[in-house]
């Protein structure tokens, strides 16, 4: 299964932000506090450049509060401000506001020497799709001025919102990126809702997820489903030569759990057999939903994949550079032969 997800508005909605970031004077980049690292879009980081902001991670009662600990040092040491957030409860939402006025105290106080009475800031939030933006903006204007939902892509119009203290909040859509090398990345993305379920296997997805959290997480799956986690044979370290991302071990042993979680759940259908997709469901929505327990998908491991996806990429192009080596002999020597 090869995940990739970029529908037409996003290529829109990347030129928007483009165009709106002149009109700003710090973004608010929010993330899943799930994935600090996988939802982080590296195309937005781009477009942002040196522009003050704010990094926020959303969904963070939803989180390992260890990895959020782990993610906020790390980012802090790169020079970024930090704030954990959970929307809907409201909670680190004031902290932010905080943080946007302090990362602009200086650009006020130069303001306020050349005679200006008052300073109005204007901010933008950006992200990846279902990060809660429509949450956060909705929570910090303190009325529901944007559509929410579960889904990726609901947050479509350009809207200013009233933050309070002077400070103007412009929505942005969900944006991904065009094409996810990092297929391990994209299921965590798929997993957390990031990506559309219906471009995904979601019996894949499962197995990745349930074969995920058995290994960070033991005792969760057996203590939420009542069920016992089959044994895993063979190699379970990812190939990403072979670009098999899951493995045939872990995609056997994922999908052995996903069963034994649907029987448990009275997912079957004629005969006895589990239906998997209805499983599936099941499964993912009470990730979500953070009823499987405090996940976090992102460990301090996932910094090193972008290590192996590069030793991976060199490979490839030295293989395609010999295969074509190897076509242009080929081509010469028969060319000469006739001769």
């Amino acid at each position: 299964m090869t995940v990739q997800w970029y529908p037409g508005h996003m290529a829109k909605a990347k030129r928007t932000l483009e165009d709106n970031l002149k009109l700003v004077n710090i973004v608010i980049e929010l993330c899943d506090a799930r994935l600090p690292y996988s939802s982080r879009n590296p195309a937005i980081d781009r477009i942002i450049g040196k522009k003050p902001r704010v990094l926020v991670f959303n969904k963070a009662d939803l989180a390992d509060p260890a990895q959020s600990e782990y993610w906020m040092e790390y980012y802090k040491k790169q020079g970024f401000t930090v704030v954990f957030t959970d929307a809907r409860a409201g909670d680190g939402v004031k902290k932010v506001i905080a943080a946007v006025k302090k990362a602009m105290e200086e650009k006020v106080s130069r303001s306020l020497e050349r005679g200006r009475i008052a300073t109005t800031l204007y901010a933008m939030v950006v992200g990846i799709p279902n990060v809660g933006k429509s949450s956060f903006v909705n929570k910090v204007s303190g009325k529901a001025a944007a559509k929410t939902g579960d889904k990726p892509g609901v947050t479509r119009e350009k809207q200013w919102l009233n933050m309070g203290d002077d400070i103007y909040l412009l929505d942005t859509p969900g944006l991904l990126w065009p094409r996810i090398d990092n297929q391990m990345a994209a299921l965590r993305l798929a997993a957390s809702g990031a990506i559309k379920d219906e471009v995904v296997d979601s019996g894949e997805l499962c197995a990745f997820l349930l074969t995920f959290i058995d290994s960070h997480y033991p005792g969760l799956i057996e203590g939420r489903y009542n069920i016992k986690i089959p044994e895993l044979s063979g190699d379970e370290e990812r190939d990403y030569v072979t670009e098999t991302v899951i493995g045939a071990e872990r995609l056997e042993k994922g999908l052995a759990i996903l069963e034994a979680c649907g029987r448990a759940r009275g997912c079957l259908v004629k005969g006895g057999e589990v239906d998997l997709g209805r499983a599936a469901a099941l499964v993912l929505d009470d990730f979500r939903a953070g009823k499987t327990g405090k996940i976090s998908l992102d460990f301090p491991e996932v910094l090193g994949e972008e290590a192996d996806m590069a030793v991976m990429n060199e490979e490839r192009m030295k293989q395609k550079e010999e295969k074509r080596a190897a076509r242009k002999a080929n081509y010469r020597s028969r060319k000469n032969g006739k001769r």
